[in-house]
């Protein structure tokens, strides 16, 4: 299935972006989590497009879109350029789906303008993180901070980080490990990581989460090592309006791992109630 890929200026940032749009049908807005990109919805993207139009993105400072050095790399800027792409495609209203930091992401644009948000769907969603410490945040402007990321990003495998969040190995493959490992050559990358360290305001509290009243659904891999189901299910706990289901056998890409049942689960989630 055919997906149109361009590049489009929000921001004052040039992003990548995959879409497939298509009349009368609902729009779903895929987000990937941190370092990650619109790849990370490679097996989903083109059976969601049998039913919605879909976009996808790379966040400013991952994926294929602008490492920026100017971009304010906090979630509440991002949610902003969610809703500002949307305009971009005179999208009234869309569902929301974010992977990981992605789903953290989706929250945000749900809290601050609830009203476009139709429902959110999260895939083993960041969540009760805290801001960087002071330490960092401070040691984040001395001069040759940026060369202390780079060097944490040369020494990490990116066949070791793809093993560590798929559960089936199987899934790994080379058109991933270039996928996921291209990003990371880009020189901005590492000043990119370290404006995100200094910005992001932290993940929202219980207290911010119970003020969410979007319909949300909370998709999760049983075996995830990254952000672990007890985090879905305090989520989903919190969440208003919200329900969880998890599957055996799949790590934190549950994305690719179980792209068919999650597609089922959207179908159903997303279907016009009586």
């Amino acid at each position: 299935m055919n997906f149109t890929k361009t590049y489009i200026k929000v921001f004052n940032t040039t992003i990548y972006c995959e879409h497939r749009l298509q009349v009368n049908r609902p729009t779903i807005f895929l987000i990937h989590g941190f370092v990650a990109s619109s790849y990370t919805f490679n097996r989903l993207k083109p059976l969601l497009a049998n039913e919605f139009s879909v976009i996808a993105i790379d966040l400013p400072g991952f994926g294929k879109s602008e490492k920026s050095t100017s971009f304010t790399y906090s979630f509440d800027n991002y949610a902003s350029l969610v809703l500002k792409c949307m305009d971009y495609f005179q999208i009234k209203d869309a569902y929301v789906a974010g992977h990981s930091m992605g789903g953290q992401i989706a929250l945000y644009t749900a809290k601050k303008a609830p009203e476009r948000i139709k429902k959110l769907i999260l895939f083993c969603s960041s969540g009760y993180l805290p801001k960087a410490k002071n330490y960092l945040i401070y040691s984040s402007y001395l001069p040759f901070f940026h060369l202390i990321a780079r060097r944490k990003i040369n020494s990490q495998s990116v066949v070791r980080n793809l093993r560590n969040v798929f559960y089936d190995h199987s899934f790994i493959t080379e058109d991933q490990i270039e996928e996921y490992g291209r990003p990371l050559q880009d020189k901005n990358f590492p000043r990119s990581l370290v404006r995100l360290l200094r910005h992001r305001e932290g993940d929202l509290n219980s207290e911010q989460l119970k003020e969410i009243k979007t319909p949300t659904l909370l998709l999760w891999g049983k075996d995830d090592k990254v952000v672990p189901l007890p985090i879905g299910k305090k989520l989903a706990k919190d969440l208003p309006n919200a329900k969880i289901i998890s599957y055996e056998q799949a790590g934190h890409l549950v994305t690719e791992e179980k792209a068919q049942q999650l597609y089922k689960e959207i179908l159903s989630f997303t279907e016009p109630q009586d």
